[in-house]
């Protein structure tokens, strides 16, 4: 066992080494105080004999001796209040399920980025000290729906008066608007709040796949089906379903929907017997749905079972006055607990303001991200600046001062050298963050060990701190030059 001092205590149970030493880097970046635990056994033990309370719990999911569920199952019982988190590197949708009504306040996948831990761990904390429940991976403060555009405003005002309703919400809007969000607080806002919220995106999966996700199936219904498997509508039973991208649902998959939100029952594939559910269903699409029906490629019967209530996200060109308070809100909720908030300078806000945004919401916080990693508004700047020259085809004029020594002759090499800056800027900040520790590197990034050793190597990063003149590490002396 093993303890270091900071802020609130986080109590982190699992079993490998190296996972379990990520974890208490990042969380010591963000201002916690963290205890370890090899297994279960251990984290109740410190549970017990701890004096000063803890704040939250991370838990893995397969560990020696006792389970991740087991193990949640005794934290419940001696500690109902503790928000404990767990974490699997086998996901799957009845593991995620068991974990949410054994208690957990969020389930995770192994690898564990570090604005998906810190975002998990403030909603967890929020819900403790609020004395209410948090939605697993989406629930958002309403002020993320809030700002001068009149949509937004009616939107924000709609969510406060349907939240409550059992009626069917179909979301409609561009992709990375947030449809998938909007969902989660209406749901957090529900009388079915504290059961599951399970999300089956139509458009990733065949119509198989899909088939089998939703209804389940028996032993021996088709080649491979070993054994009996519950499908989402019989696991979120009291809770809701999100169906997202409906709009690319099979027309013979729409029928078997249909007759579940009006009989509120269905058959396993395979299946012969009637299983009732009582479920909340919410559908999001970008799809022009009744284009679609004209085509023939959706019911339209089912279409007014679904649109019962309709809310439309506009795209963020559309709401433009808003861009710059949701980039301030986003970097307030991203930003490291402890850490300065990086200023929006009036270069990066003009940027902003000029830029089509086609990912929208998504796309900006992606944005605003990296920004909390390279801590320079300005290589943000000039990255959007460089995306809507290539989309208007108007050439704004670039400063030689805006890049290194030579001058590149071309508008993509100027891009180009961009990149890499940016990019040797983000490895350099990851690498210091986990004190040059190449395999966390890899981890905090989300990319391969051995990805990031190759761009390393492309860049002219050697994986050492060299000292610049005030004592900080110089990103020039640390990369090679391109040119």
């Amino acid at each position: 066992m093993h303890t270091s001092t900071g802020g609130p205590r986080i109590l982190v149970a699992e079993d490998e080494l190296e996972v379990r030493g990520y974890l208490e880097t990042a969380l010591q970046c963000f201002g916690y105080s963290v205890e370890l635990a090899q297994d279960g056994d251990e984290a109740l033990a410190c549970l017990e004999s701890s004096r000063a309370r803890f704040s939250a719990v991370l838990l893995d999911l397969i560990m020696p001796k006792r389970d991740g569920l087991e193990t949640l199952r005794e934290i419940k019982a001696d500690h109902a209040d503790l928000p404990v988190i767990i974490l699997s590197g086998a996901p799957s949708t009845l593991n995620t399920v068991a974990a949410m009504k054994g208690g957990a306040s969020d389930f995770l996948v192994k690898p564990v980025g570090h604005q998906e831990l810190q975002e998990a761990l403030g909603r967890a904390l929020a819900a403790k000290n609020s004395g209410g429940a948090t939605v697993r991976n989406g629930s958002v403060s309403p002020s993320a729906y809030t700002g001068t555009n009149p949509r937004m405003k009616e939107l924000h005002r709609m969510i406060g008066e349907i939240g409550w309703s059992e009626a069917p919400v179909l979301i409609q809007g561009e992709t990375g608007s947030g449809k998938e969000v909007l969902a989660r607080e209406l749901h957090a806002r529900s009388p079915r709040a504290n059961a599951p919220f399970l999300k089956l995106n139509c458009a990733a999966l065949p119509s198989e796949l899909v088939e089998s996700e939703l209804f389940g199936y028996e032993r021996g219904a088709f080649t491979g089906a070993f054994q009996k498997k519950a499908g989402m509508f019989e696991m979120a039973d009291g809770g809701t379903i999100l169906l997202d991208e409906i709009g690319d649902m099979e027309v013979r998959l729409q029928a078997k929907l249909l007759q579940v939100l009006q009989d509120r029952e269905f058959q396993r594939i395979g299946g012969k017997e009637m299983i009732k559910v009582d479920i909340r269903v919410m559908t999001a699409t970008h799809r022009d749905l009744e284009k679609a029906i004209q085509d023939g490629s959706f019911r339209e019967d089912l279409y007014y079972r679904i649109n019962v209530i309709n809310l439309h996200l506009p795209p963020l060109r559309d709401r433009k006055e808003d861009i710059i308070p949701l980039a301030e809100f986003l970097t307030r909720r991203h930003v490291p607990a402890g850490a300065p908030a990086p200023t929006i300078s009036l270069e990066l806000n003009h940027a902003m303001m000029n830029y089509h945004w086609p990912g929208n919401v998504r796309e900006l916080e992606n944005t605003v991200r990296k920004l909390l990693i390279l801590r320079d508004p300005g290589v943000i700047a000039r990255e959007l600046n460089a995306r809507t020259r290539g989309k208007t085809g108007v050439a704004t004029p670039v400063r030689k001062s805006d890049f290194s020594e030579a001058e590149p002759r071309t508008l993509m090499e100027q891009v180009t050298k961009a990149n890499q800056q940016a990019e040797a800027e983000a490895i350099i900040a990851a690498l210091q963050t986990t004190r040059w520790n190449r395999k966390q590197a890899a981890a905090l990034l989300k990319v391969d060990y051995k990805a990031l050793l190759y761009k390393m190597k492309k860049l002219g990063i050697d994986g050492k701190p060299t000292p610049a003149a005030g004592g900080e590490f110089s990103p020039s002396r640390g990369m090679a030059a391109h040119g």
